[in-house]
């Protein structure tokens, strides 16, 4: 009998994930730093970083069907090396055009969609690659690997920033994103859904309107999303903004940030820790996200009128709530869904969270530069609460059958 998660394909996806996460950190923390530094608009930046999500608007439910009937392995390697050669060549064109606006936008419009389908395919065989019986374990593992990359990452990343030219930092991640596909070749070729030999255009159409039919027979799922929807778009207008206010404000800097970042990323590791070792019997799951979602959106709200000791302590509780709220409702979600729905449910979920991220990075840049980012926070912390008691607090219920169920 098995006595941990670690099994030979686990362990080779989390190595790829964690190789993976650094190249990412060591992007977009610079990256997003790079565009608020030559453009100085809270609201471009956030046009900027909307190129990135104009692929989720549409793709997901494009592709889902045909992942969910496919080998999953093939897209995460393949889209992994596809990933490494733009970045290596993207060094290569950035050292000698330099900052061009349409450029990074054209960028990231495509590293959009090719992230878009590599999620989606992550997504829907990650859970077939932890071991029957370790699901909260596995979960709280890959949970925790983005935040300890951050705790490191984020002020590396600053760091290099201000000595290196973005070039080599293209360069670095586009060798980081081969080194990650080649370990991920190794994984055995596991899955429980029903590979497709021939996939007609019938087929397609059958397997979207399943996902779409799913969708509203399951109001539960249909809640949680809803809500995750509204936080996931908060959460990015929120950042926006957050950065914004280190960037421009006389008393804070940038190596702040990034510390304030790596505090609330040990929290999220230490929830991850605990997780890992105590097991959350699931009639307490629901309990646990109501208090954790009012919990962490009364921190978002406050956060910016603290002076920087209290806003350290701040990140942490926040990032322990969020680390806590996230495996659970992974690990409640990916049991309750079918292995041959995942992706197409994960597609339309994508979808909206894209348009909802969008949605608020426009709400947030305009409201930024127009009336200040501290109340700027406070607003859309506002909006997510008012999110939790309409999509988790009132259908009680109905949300309680996702949170308490469990793999068979």
């Amino acid at each position: 009998m098995r006595k941990n998660v670690w099994s030979k394909d686990f362990t080779l996806i989390i190595i790829g994930t964690v190789i993976s996460a650094i190249g990412g950190v060591a992007m977009g923390v610079p990256l997003s730093l790079y565009i608020f530094d030559e453009t100085g608009s809270a609201f471009l930046s956030s046009i900027l970083f909307i190129s990135a999500f104009i692929p989720q608007t549409i793709l997901p439910v494009l592709v889902a069907p045909i992942i969910d009937r496919s080998r999953k392995k093939k897209f995460i390697v393949g889209l992994d090396y596809l990933m490494g050669t733009i970045y290596i060549l993207t060094a290569i064109i950035v050292r000698n055009i330099g900052f061009h606006f349409a450029f990074y936008m054209a960028l990231n419009f495509v590293f959009g969609a090719i992230n878009t389908v590599y999620q989606l395919a992550y997504q829907s065989w990650f859970p077939d690659l932890i071991p029957e019986g370790f699901e909260q374990q596995g979960f709280s593992v890959s949970s925790s690997i983005y935040p300890s990359i951050i705790i490191v990452m984020s002020p590396f990343a600053t760091y290099l920033y201000s000595i290196w030219h973005m070039s080599s930092l293209f360069l670095l991640v586009g060798v980081l994103m081969i080194i990650a596909a080649s370990f991920e070749l190794l994984i055995s070729n596991t899955y429980r859904n029903t590979i497709a030999e021939k996939f007609s255009f019938d087929d397609y159409k059958k397997d979207l309107l399943d996902g779409i039919r799913f969708i509203k027979e399951e109001a539960g799922i249909r809640n949680i999303y809803s809500y995750m929807c509204v936080s996931n778009g908060v959460a990015n207008g929120s950042s926006i903004l957050i950065q914004s206010h280190f960037q421009t404000s006389s008393s804070l800097t940038l190596t702040m940030l990034a510390f304030l970042k790596s505090i609330e990323m040990v929290g999220r590791i230490i929830a991850g820790f605990i997780q890992y070792k105590i097991v959350i019997p699931p009639k307490k799951r629901y309990g646990i996200t109501k208090f954790v979602y009012i919990f962490y959106d009364i921190m978002d709200g406050i956060l910016l009128f603290l002076p920087y000791p209290l806003m350290m302590i701040n990140r942490f509780l926040a990032g322990f709530a969020g680390m806590t709220s996230a495996t659970v409702r992974e690990t409640a979600i990916q049991a309750y869904l079918p292995p041959d729905v995942r992706a197409k449910v994960n597609a339309l979920f994508s979808v909206a969270v894209s348009m909802s991220i969008i949605l608020f990075q426009l709400i947030a840049g305009s409201m930024g530069d127009l009336i200040g980012f501290r109340i700027s926070t406070v607003i859309l912390a506002l909006i997510t609460l008012v999110g939790v008691i309409i999509f988790i607090i009132k259908p009680t219920e109905i949300n309680k059958k996702v949170y308490e169920s469990s793999r068979v």
